[in-house]
């Protein structure tokens, strides 16, 4: 299968590169400037595309079967709340593309801000307990809320569009580096409790789930969400 992956470089992308290519598949990897290219490529396809230009991503992903985004809009905290309206301005780009493109589908990571946590109540809406989770639980500015919702209007794009596009939130506090176990549980538009109570989920784990809707298909046209 030929599969590109945008946001190549960063923590969850350059898990997905690695599984996809331990799997055997033909990998593109994209980023926004050449300098960012590894010095070792081995057997990848590196790319320069800019994912908030449709016509940029529409001439990058020519002959792809699936596209996978795991972008950021931005380096470090305080930059990706300024530019947190990239996310959406990606997402109208990503779909502008692939209408000149219908047969490749798209998987996107997306926040868990959106996921449910009581019927019709979506997590960033819960308000106090949000902000907790936000400054307390991911130690990070109670603005991040931005963030949050650019994701949340992101995912709302791609629902409006007729492309073949999957949404991946994960269930999860932090999506660092770590073990890859291949053991995480699936669901939809609610969010995973584990009854451990610990929230994270390693990068490796993310990339398998994104690798694994990539080669078996089960979520066109909808979200689906991660968890241990």
């Amino acid at each position: 299968m030929e599969i590109g992956i945008f946001g190549a470089t960063g923590v969850i992308g350059a898990r997905v590169v690695a599984e996809a290519q331990q799997r055997g598949h033909r990998v593109t990897a994209f980023t926004r400037a050449a300098a960012r290219f590894p010095a070792d490529r081995g057997t990848v396809t590196w790319k320069v595309a800019d994912w908030l230009d449709a016509d940029s991503i529409a001439a990058a992903i020519t002959g792809l079967d699936v596209v996978i985004s795991a972008v950021n809009a931005g380096h470090g905290i305080a930059d990706t709340i300024a530019n947190a309206e990239n996310f959406v301005v990606g997402a109208q780009a990503m779909v502008s593309a692939l209408e000149r493109h219908p047969r490749i589908r798209v998987i996107t990571v997306g926040g868990a801000g959106s996921l449910e946590v009581a019927p019709g109540v979506q997590l960033v809406d819960t308000g106090a307990d949000f902000t907790r989770t936000l400054t307390e639980v991911l130690e990070v500015p109670a603005e991040y809320a931005e963030v949050v919702r650019a994701l949340r209007d992101a995912l709302n794009v791609y629902r409006l569009s007729n492309r073949h596009w999957t949404y991946l939130s994960p269930s999860a506090g932090r999506i660092e580096p770590g073990e890859r176990t291949g053991r995480f549980r699936i669901g939809g538009d609610q969010l995973l409790v584990p009854a451990d109570g610990a929230g994270d989920i390693s990068a490796e784990d993310v990339a398998v789930a994104l690798i694994d809707e990539a080669e078996q298909p089960r979520h066109i046209q909808r979200r689906f969400t991660v968890g241990y």
